[in-house]
């Protein structure tokens, strides 16, 4: 059978044909490396690739996360920061406060000089005794401290009144008794103002004490040293005389600043006199019998010296001991 037997080889020719272009391909493929399963493994590669894009795009997810997380703590960057400020503002509150700290130190250093100051005053030093002012009230006259004006009280120290005789009557009982009793000039109070009050010698030497309180009642032996220290007898009253008030212009220049006013005077039958032109002043001196020793001014430079009868309301002048 020979036409089957053509188809036979035709067949095994078309087999043999095949089969050859497979080897080729497959020798091909094991050159190339692109086996069937190279392809599929490709394709798991590309899946792979996939799945790693995919893996990448998550991680780029999770790092746009943590980019956006980031600004989270720039946020919490800006609160420190803003802490930072804060702290910042503390400080200079700090710094302020040292400011005033150094304000209050400069303070207590202005403090410090004035106790400085102070403390020179009672250092007692020469400077400061031959400085000395006399307290308000006084006048410094030599070592003497006397009382700028006439004693002008109506009780004495220890608070008991002392009886104003206004009639002559009454001023020539209270003489008589021993009595002490005080007026002003002419009984006009408006005197008492200028003048001050005159008292006998009786008030002047009574034991509850006429003067006040750390003041005392002058003797002979102060007036006599106020008059020596300003020269003497004869030249102490200008000095001691007010620069006004006495008739004729017979002022004195008053260095002393004693201020002695032309008072007057009230004699033992109650009469008032020479108001402008005497100034008189009891001493706690006595001396013969109904007398006591007193000094006065007159139109003259002088400062006198006599004894009165104790009846007679005179001027006082306190002096400090």
């Amino acid at each position: 059978m020979p036409g089957l037997k053509k188809i036979n080889m035709d067949k095994a020719k078309r087999i043999i044909k095949i089969t050859g272009v497979f080897l080729l391909l497959f020798s091909y493929g094991i050159m190339s490396g692109n086996t069937g399963f190279q392809v599929g493994s490709d394709s798991d590669q590309t899946s792979t690739k996939s799945v790693q894009q995919q893996t990448k795009s998550t991680q780029t997810s999770s790092k746009s996360a943590q980019t956006k997380t980031k600004p989270v703590q720039t946020q919490s960057k800006s609160a420190q920061t803003k802490t930072k400020s804060t702290q910042t503002g503390t400080k200079s509150t700090q710094t302020g406060t040292k400011s005033v700290q150094t304000k209050t130190k400069s303070t207590k250093t202005g403090s410090k000089s004035v106790p400085a100051k102070t403390k020179a005053v009672p250092a007692g030093s020469k400077s400061a005794t031959v400085t000395k002012k006399p307290d308000p009230g006084t006048v410094m006259v030599g070592t003497q401290t006397w009382a700028a004006a006439n004693l002008n009280v109506s009780t004495f120290r220890n608070g008991d009144s002392i009886p104003e005789a206004r009639t002559n009557k009454e001023w020539v009982a209270a003489g008589e008794s021993g009595k002490p009793a005080w007026c002003y000039y002419n009984n006009d109070p408006k005197n008492g103002m200028k003048y001050g009050k005159l008292y006998n010698w009786y008030a002047v030497n009574d034991p509850r004490g006429l003067a006040p309180a750390g003041w005392a009642m002058p003797d002979d032996t102060d007036w006599a040293k106020l008059a020596y220290y300003l020269g003497g007898i004869d030249m102490a009253g200008e000095k001691l005389k007010s620069t006004s008030g006495w008739i004729n212009g017979n002022n004195g220049t008053n260095t002393t600043g004693f201020t002695g006013l032309p008072g007057g005077y009230r004699v033992e039958n109650g009469t008032f006199l020479n108001l402008g032109s005497i100034g008189t002043w009891w001493s706690l001196t006595e001396s013969k019998s109904l007398t006591a020793v007193d000094y006065y001014l007159v139109l003259s430079a002088g400062l006198g010296r006599s004894n009165s009868p104790r009846q007679r309301g005179e001027s006082v002048r306190c002096i400090r001991k």
